[in-house]
């Protein structure tokens, strides 16, 4: 069976406390957004997966509630800084499996100001974290600074594909530069200011050699799609507004992320690159035939990983990639027309869904300043460290 999405809606990601309203409040206004993005009702929604990683239990449920009060089932969703694709997997899984014809995904986030610890609820206590195998492996080969964990884990990554490819300080740059110019464009972005390669090389050390202009931020946001069946969007005549899910895979860590001793493999390319390759192989279709996508970068390094994952470039080319235009208007592929999380803001919870609405709005042609002229397919990537690897692939129907 297939599925579609066919109504999308999100909030503006913003700085953590920069608004006074609660997590109910932004899915009320995302939620009820992609209700109206498909013209239908919460009364057509016969079940609903929430995710996110910071609130407490049955936090899904007092969030939707908002929406109206009809008893459908409510799934409360945490996989790490992947939980809102795995929430939207869900979705698709429901459709497809033929338990639903209507389901509302739904992703959100209400988080503190500061960097982001090791993870979700690693707590201060790394050897009890679950991420307790991923931070042993950089800890062995780099040590453990005062930096950010997770700015330092991604750093250090950007440091051995620097030493072992000769990958640049200015080719990291160049993706948050790309990222911020991106953003400029688009309403929704936590950040809206253009940077020079220069400027962000300059901003404030993170981890070298990660600058404040390349790590995402801690944002509030919510972001909502409704995944229907293709007996839904005939009867209700959704077909001028569907998005087909075309192929979705989900991977997690393997012997491969922690055998060679490597940050790159820790923070998930392989797993990345295997859920690549379901996708294509379940889509009959490559990254070539591809013209927009939405991937994570939590850090500028994640990026350059993640072309390597896709297929984008061989192994160590991505800072080549980068520089050469290949990844922005103009160039061969649109990546993160939305700034992506660098830009556009990361409210973990959120991301993977509000990577599908910012593909949905392109590829109906609706992303206005920022449109990818022509586009017809696209590709999303949303990683959670710990770990879990969602690649998404959608089209026009």
């Amino acid at each position: 069976m297939k599925s579609y999405i066919v109504g999308v809606g999100m909030t503006k990601f913003e700085k953590p406390e920069s608004r006074d309203w609660q997590y109910w409040d932004m899915v009320k206004e995302a939620g009820g957004a992609a209700l109206a993005d498909a013209g239908i009702a919460y009364g057509d929604v016969q079940q609903v997966p929430v995710g996110y990683c910071f609130q407490a239990s049955t936090a899904g449920q007092r969030a939707v509630y908002e929406l109206g009060l009809t008893g459908v089932p409510v799934y409360n969703v945490n996989n790490n800084c992947a939980t809102g694709s795995t929430a939207l997997m869900m979705a698709r899984q429901f459709v497809e499996g033929g338990t639903s014809d209507c389901v509302l995904a739904v992703g959100f986030e209400k988080m503190q100001r500061g960097a982001l610890g090791g993870g979700a609820d690693a707590g201060a206590d790394f050897k009890t974290s679950p991420v307790a195998r991923h931070y042993g492996i950089m800890a062995a080969r780099h040590g453990f600074e005062m930096s950010p964990p997770t700015a330092q884990i991604f750093g250090d990554a950007a440091r051995e594909h620097m030493e072992k490819y000769g990958t640049t300080a200015a080719q990291l740059a160049a993706v948050g530069a790309k990222n911020h110019r991106h953003s400029v464009n688009n309403p929704y972005a936590q950040f809206q200011d253009a940077y020079t390669v220069d400027e962000i090389l300059a901003a404030k050390a993170i981890h070298t050699p990660l600058t404040k202009l390349q790590c995402s931020p801690t944002s509030d946001g919510a972001a909502a799609a409704v995944v229907v069946s293709e007996r839904f969007v005939e009867e209700r005549g959704l077909g001028e507004r569907a998005v087909e899910i075309v192929a979705q895979a989900m991977t997690t860590d393997t012997e491969e992320s922690f055998a060679s001793g490597s940050c790159i493999d820790v923070v998930g390319q392989p797993m990345s690159r295997a859920a690549a390759r379901q996708v294509y192989e379940a889509s009959g279709t490559g990254i070539d035939g591809v013209d927009v996508v939405e991937l994570h970068d939590c850090f500028s390094v994640n990026e350059l990983l993640t072309y390597e994952a896709l297929g984008m470039c061989g192994e160590g080319e991505s800072g080549k990639l980068v520089e050469s235009g290949a990844t922005t208007y103009g160039g061969r592929w649109v990546v993160n027309p939305s700034g992506g999380l660098i830009s556009k803001g990361h409210p973990l919870g959120a991301t993977g869904i509000a990577q599908l609405a910012e593909l949905t709005w392109q590829l109906r042609g609706e992303a206005g300043a920022r449109q990818v002229t022509g586009a017809r397919t696209g590709l999303a990537h949303n990683i959670g460290l710990g770990g879990a690897a969602v690649v998404t692939m959608v089209r026009r129907a």
